[in-house]
Parts: C-alpha cells; sequence; structure tokens
C-alpha cells in the first residue's frame, strides 16, 4: 500500500534517519512512536510529501488516495463547514466543482461532459456525499446547525473536529493523523477509537494517548537508533516487551534458553489478556505473528520519578462546604461538597477545564471562591502542579541548578552535586543542566515542575493536566510514580490510561453540583446512572 524505500535524512551532520525501509500495509494502524526529537513529525511529513528526504523515495500503491488530518486551522476558514468536510475528497470534489459550473453555464454542447462526469461522481460516492459528511460531523459533536456555519466563525475544538472528519471522509486507503485526540473529550475519542479500530484499510498515528494507541494500533513503528523498526501488537506490549528485553539485558549471567522462555511466557500472557478484552475485534486482534525475535530493548530515557513523602497524614484530608464560582456571567461549579480520605486518588473531570483549573486555583490559596469554605487537615502537606507554569520560569538569569535550588529545604539539597544528580535522573544531564530557564520547551518546564513538587515531599499531589507536553516515556514514568504513591492525590487529565490506572475515585465538578463515585474510570464512564445524572448536571 505505501512503502519507505532506502530512506535517509540528514541535517548538517546530524543523520536523523539512515536507510530505513519499512512498508505499510492494507489493514492495518501504525502507532509512529519515538523519543522527542527522534523525527516522528519528520517522518510523516515525508510520507506525505510536506518534505523531501535526502535519499530513497516513498511510494503509494497506483490508484489508491491519501488522507492526510491538517495541522492548519485556519487553512479553511472561508468554506462552510459540510464543504470543508467534502474537500478531504480532493478528487470528488473537483468533479463536484465543475459539475456545478457546467451546469451554471450550460448549453447543448456540454449536456455529454456532464453525463459523463456525473458517472465517475457516482462510482466514487459522489451522490451520498453530503449526507456522509453530515455523519461525520454528527458522530464527532458538530451538531446539524453548524454544518452550513463558516470555518471562521468556529471555535477551535470545533474546528478540530471538522478536520478529523475531512481526513476520514470517503474512506481514503491511507490515513495520516498527527496527534488527533488533541482538544476531543472521553466520549469523542471513544468514538474515533472505534472508528479506527474497524477500519479496513491503512492507518498511520502519532498520539501521545496510549489507551487510544492500544485501542486502535496493530502495529508499532519505533523511531529508534535512526531506523523505523516495526512490531506487532499495541503500544502496551511494545512498551512492557522493551522493559523486559532490557531486564534482561542487564542479566548478563542468565542462560539464553531461560530469556526464550522468559519472553515466550510473556507472548502467551499478553495474547490471553487480549483474546478476554472487549478489543478482541477482527481490527483488533494484534497479537497474530508476535515472535520472540521482535522484543528488542529501547534506547529510550524515563525520567526518574519518585514522590516520597516527608511525613505520613493523617485521617483528615480536605474538606470543602458549598464550594461555588462564577466568571464573566458563568457558572464554572456550584455547591460544590467533599470530603478527602487518607489514600484517595482522585481524577477531578468536567465537560468545562476552566472549571477545574479555578478549582485547583481556589484550593492553593490562589483565587477566591464565591461562596463556601475548604480545609485540609493539619497533618497535611500539599503541593500543586499548575496547568500553566510560565511565572516560574520568568528569571532570564537562572539556570536550572539555580532554578531547583530555589526548592531545597535542607544544606545537603542545595548542594550542586545533589542538584546535577537530581536533574540528571529527570533527564537533565551535563550542559543542559545549566540551560538558562526561560528557554525551555513546554515538556522541559512541567519536568522542572515536576522535579519541584519531589523536593517538596508533600503527602497530598494536586496536578492540573500534568501530562501536557510530556512525551511518552515522561508520562509513563508519572503514571507508574503516581500509581505507586503512598499518599493522597487530585489530578485532572485527558489522558484516558492515566486516569483509568490512578484513579480510585471520580469527582466530577459542574454548575450544578458535583458527581463523586469510588469507582475506576472507565466503570464510572460506563455507568447509567451516572449518565444520567450528568445529562441532569449539564442540561
Amino acid at each position: 500500500m505505501l512503502s519507505v524505500s532506502n530512506l535517509s535524512v540528514q541535517f548538517g551532520k546530524r543523520v536523523l534517519f539512515d536507510e530505513v525501509n519499512t512498508k505499510f500495509v492494507q489493514g492495518n494502524c501504525y502507532g509512529i512512536i519515538g523519543a522527542n526529537g527522534a523525527g516522528k513529525s519528520t517522518f510523516l511529513k515525508i510520507l506525505t510529501g510536506q518534505m523531501d528526504p535526502t535519499s530513497g523515495q516513498i511510494s503509494l500503491e497506483a490508484g489508491k488516495r491519501m488522507s492526510v488530518l491538517s495541522q492548519d486551522h485556519f487553512a479553511f476558514d472561508e468554506f462552510p463547514v459540510l464543504e470543508t468536510v467534502m474537500k478531504g475528497n480532493k478528487d470528488m470534489f473537483a468533479i463536484k466543482k465543475e459539475i456545478d459550473e457546467l451546469y451554471a453555464n450550460y448549453t447543448d454542447e456540454n449536456a455529454d461532459k456532464i453525463g459523463e462526469l456525473q458517472v465517475v461522481f457516482e462510482e466514487m460516492g459522489g451522490w451520498t456525499a453530503e449526507s456522509d459528511a453530515a455523519t461525520l460531523l454528527s458522530s464527532l459533536g458538530i451538531k446539524d446547525e453548524f454544518h452550513y456555519t463558516l470555518m471562521s466563525d468556529m471555535d477551535g475544538k470545533q474546528k478540530v473536529r471538522v478536520l478529523i472528519a475531512q481526513a476520514l471522509f470517503g474512506n481514503p486507503d491511507v490515513l495520516i493523523m498527527d496527534e488527533p485526540t488533541n482538544d476531543l473529550d472521553f466520549e469523542t475519542i471513544a468514538w474515533l477509537e472505534n472508528f479506527l479500530a474497524n477500519y479496513e484499510n491503512t492507518v498511520i498515528v502519532v498520539s501521545h494517548d496510549r489507551h487510544f494507541l492500544d485501542a486502535v494500533c496493530t502495529h508499532i513503528s519505533d523511531i529508534d537508533f535512526g531506523k523505523v523498526n516495526q512490531y506487532s501488537g499495541n503500544y502496551t506490549f511494545w512498551y512492557e516487551s522493551s522493559q523486559l528485553a532490557a531486564k534482561q539485558r542487564a542479566q548478563q549471567n542468565k542462560k539464553a534458553e531461560d530469556k526464550k522462555k522468559e519472553l515466550e511466557e510473556f507472548i502467551r500472557r499478553f495474547s490471553a489478556n487480549v483474546a478476554k478484552s472487549k478489543q478482541a475485534t477482527s481490527r483488533k486482534k494484534m497479537i497474530e505473528k508476535l515472535n520472540v525475535e521482535d522484543i528488542k530493548p529501547s534506547s529510550r530515557r524515563y525520567p526518574a520519578l519518585i514522590f516520597e513523602r516527608e511525613r505520613e497524614a493523617g485521617d483528615q484530608i480536605l474538606n470543602i462546604e458549598n464550594l461555588s464560582k462564577e466568571s464573566d456571567g458563568e457558572v464554572l461549579f456550584k455547591d460544590i461538597h467533599i470530603n478527602l480520605s487518607k489514600g484517595d486518588k482522585v481524577a477531578i473531570i468536567s465537560k468545562n477545564s476552566k472549571a477545574i483549573t479555578s478549582f485547583y486555583q481556589i484550593i492553593n490559596g490562589n483565587d477566591q471562591a464565591d461562596s463556601g469554605t475548604y480545609q485540609f487537615g493539619i497533618t497535611t502537606t500539599q503541593s500543586y502542579l499548575p496547568v500553566e507554569n510560565s511565572e516560574f520560569f520568568q528569571n532570564a538569569e537562572l539556570d536550572l541548578v539555580d532554578w531547583l535550588r530555589q526548592y531545597a529545604k535542607t544544606e545537603e539539597e542545595r548542594e550542586e552535586v545533589f542538584l546535577r544528580g537530581f536533574l540528571g535522573k529527570m533527564i537533565f544531564s551535563g550542559e543542559e543542566a545549566l540551560k538558562k530557564c526561560n528557554v525551555l520547551s513546554g515538556g522541559e518546564k512541567v519536568r522542572c515542575m515536576l522535579s519541584r513538587m519531589m523536593m517538596k515531599r508533600a503527602n497530598v499531589l494536586m496536578l492540573d493536566e500534568p501530562t501536557n507536553h510530556l512525551d511518552l516515556e515522561s508520562i509513563q514514568a508519572l503514571n507508574n510514580s503516581l500509581k505507586n504513591f503512598k499518599g493522597t492525590v487530585l489530578f485532572s487529565t485527558h489522558d484516558h490510561e492515566f486516569a483509568q490506572t490512578v484513579a480510585n475515585r471520580i469527582i466530577e465538578i459542574t454548575p450544578k453540583g458535583v458527581i463523586d463515585k469510588y469507582a475506576t474510570f472507565d466503570e464510572y464512564l460506563s455507568d447509567a446512572k451516572v449518565k444520567e445524572l450528568r445529562k441532569k448536571m449539564y442540561s
């Protein structure tokens, strides 16, 4: 379907790809993964023809159509929503436009031409194009009333949905999507997961959403060591198998036969789990050709995220009574009553992200509620990761060592050797520890903020969208760390896997009160009573 032959990419002396050969075939979904800087975006640009390689070629099977999720949210501002979707099939839309122009200037001479074009248009599914586009839009949460609205009048989150509909429109033979879940709610992501999991053509996707990768991918294409290595299975299989392979590589004295048995047992266990899962449909059977030889250690570096507590908290953690907040005439939340217990790991959710951030700001003393009170237990210490962190990095004179020194609690922690060692564990090694704090990337800033949290050794952690800007390795490390943390956690996230594996309690704050349930995230979303209650709370 789509093949990559002898692909090399070099920028100056830096070799990004070296003689890459791989294929993407029909019926499979490929998740492209790689550490930051490995070349994921460059690889997609080369596949889609937006960039030329240094050498080598990309070949799309003759007669096949490729569709790419647009990253330019303003490219279609002058067009109505429905027309924007239909533009996803460029050939069909061009024929439709030609037919419309011929009709607008109808003569006996062009009647035959119209007839010929209509036959082709019918073969391409043109007569149902508008209804097909409308169905996609409705499935993605764009109501009928917006289908003829100009794209320029749609907000950012609505535009994302329209552009996804555009990419999916017309059943493309090869579908390429870069971070398709950004700005989507959990319900829309679930719809997209189901759509792609049952898609019969070729899908190539880059995503930092592990649940999404697990739900849709039959293969993982790992960019590592300047190559693209392809593995059968989803992201979790790749991650767990690469960790096992790395552990085995460290076991120098273990016999090769014993290692092979351990790997084979891992494959059997993983295969059994997939077979039992709800995802074991025809599209989701990911374990057809797993081989021991597929399993290799990765060169990935994972930050050492370990949250320790200076002291254990007592039974009283946080009590909130009648908390309410409005902003610019909008009710963010009202009548919020919450009592947290020791050991609670709470996913704070809402259909309005502003409500969540306002809630965190209030209980951290950075904003005032319109009504109500909150009180932390006297044995608690709190540490907070805000969704917006720019105010912490405004001092252009500070390098990372001096920046982190601000949050040291002991003389030992103020020593440069300690600070550089700490930063090294957070993947700021060598000269990187001397970067000025105002030139950091978004992901680097979040890793710094997490370092600050660890230095505090609090027993109550609060994190507002902690996975924003992080790469898959940092997300995985943070996920594991919060699962193992012995204290209390409040967090919000758009990462389904993160919510499902960390939270033991879900609290949803709404304009009409709170929904509070001890459950996993999946149990919460599938609970019929909760679904009915959510409708009432947002109506």
